[in-house]
């Protein structure tokens, strides 16, 4: 009974999988200890439209030790250094082309890394506006208890229709994937991390081989988190992802089609660019999310009951995190809906890779570049 097997699935990803539904926890603003120096890189590359208040937020932080901003502009050609603007505390590095092998923003992170010295270092996205205390409570994270990197999901960018619609079921779907309590047990194995901030110990990564360690990766914040939680002395490293209270990325997904674009740029390289990892993977989501749905809307008796309890597990799960995004609950009815589109974006992803040439960001083609 094919609806029997989606709700003991259910069951186990409620009662078992990491909590991951509880959206939590969330870094709140602290004050450290102690205040170790630290960089902050930013690479860039045409991010006019938000770089200026993205490097204002940071140049005011509130962190009573030294830092330093350095912005990476990745050959830009929309002016982005300019709109950065200017300040004592703002260093702008123009990028140097990049070589075979290496992903555009790992490329531009290594040189804000060798450019830099402090023992602490954040990596920062460009379409990211920090609250004025935001540097000193991932510092006060990072020292106690103490962990080799602090990661955050950002608050993202809610406001069109599309985003309403989808972006709380990516934050969601990214707990699901990577329950971040699990990530925070340095006896489990799951490892992640959200690109928009990352806080990292330099010695932690010096001891993976620096960023060229990683230097191909697409999807360089889950990689880096693996890399830096397995690589410690004798036994895993503990590093700490949480959701942000201080942080919020001002990038706009307006439309649909922005979102799949997204999500599709990615997806593939997830699933290693496997067709049987990607046949695994339909036919995983589809028992969680649409055969509770084709229970109630089909079945009868046990399949309907089923269903119906598997249903109402996966929309309620989903409530915590409508709630982090001011949603109305209701929304988690359409999760079936919203599940499809994104297995529709990572289908989507697949033909890009294999007919399509590859995905392209920032005027670069993905899944073809040496």
């Amino acid at each position: 009974m094919i609806t029997l097997l989606s709700l003991l699935v259910w069951l186990y990803l409620v009662l078992a999988h990491g909590k991951f539904w509880s959206s939590g926890p969330e870094l709140h603003s602290a004050a450290p200890a102690e205040f170790p120096e630290v960089d902050v890189i930013v690479p860039a590359r045409d991010e006019v439209e938000t770089i200026g208040p993205v490097i204002a937020s940071l140049v005011t932080q509130d962190y009573a030790g030294p830092f330093r901003v350095t912005l990476i502009d990745d050959n830009s050609t929309d002016g982005t250094a300019t709109a950065a603007g200017t300040d004592p505390n703002l260093r702008v590095l123009r990028g140097q082309p990049k070589p075979p092998g290496w992903s555009g923003k790992l490329w531009a992170v290594s040189q804000g890394v060798a450019a830099s010295s402090a023992p602490v270092l954040l990596f920062t996205d460009a379409d990211i506006v920090h609250d004025s205390r935001h540097l000193s409570s991932l510092v006060a994270r990072l020292l106690q208890p103490r962990v080799e990197m602090v990661s955050e999901m950002v608050r993202l960018n809610c406001s069109s229709f599309a985003e309403r619609a989808l972006v709380p079921a990516f934050v969601y779907f990214f707990q699901m994937l990577y329950p971040f309590a699990s990530v925070n047990n340095p006896r489990s194995r799951v490892a992640a991390a959200a690109g928009g901030t990352v806080l990292v110990r330099r010695e932690a990564l010096e001891r993976i081989g620096g960023i060229e360690a990683i230097k191909d990766a697409l999807i360089d914040d889950v990689t880096l988190a693996k890399a830096i939680k397995t690589v410690g002395r004798g036994h895993p490293s503990p590093i700490y992802l949480g959701h942000s209270g201080l942080a919020t990325s001002i990038r706009r997904y307006p439309h649909f089609a922005d979102i799949w674009q997204m999500v599709s740029r990615t997806a593939f390289t997830q699933l290693r660019y496997s067709f049987a990892v990607l046949l695994l993977t339909l036919l995983g989501l589809t028992l969680v999310w649409l055969v509770p749905a084709w229970g109630i809307l089909f079945g009868s008796g046990w399949n309907f009951a089923c269903g119906l309890a598997a249903f109402l597990l996966a929309a309620v799960s989903y409530v915590p995190t409508l709630r982090r995004y001011g949603r109305n609950p209701l929304w988690s009815l359409t999760l079936p809906l919203i599940a499809l589109f994104y297995m529709a974006a990572t289908v989507g992803s697949a033909l890009n890779h294999w007919f399509g040439g590859g995905s392209r960001w920032k005027s670069r083609s993905y899944g073809t570049e040496p």
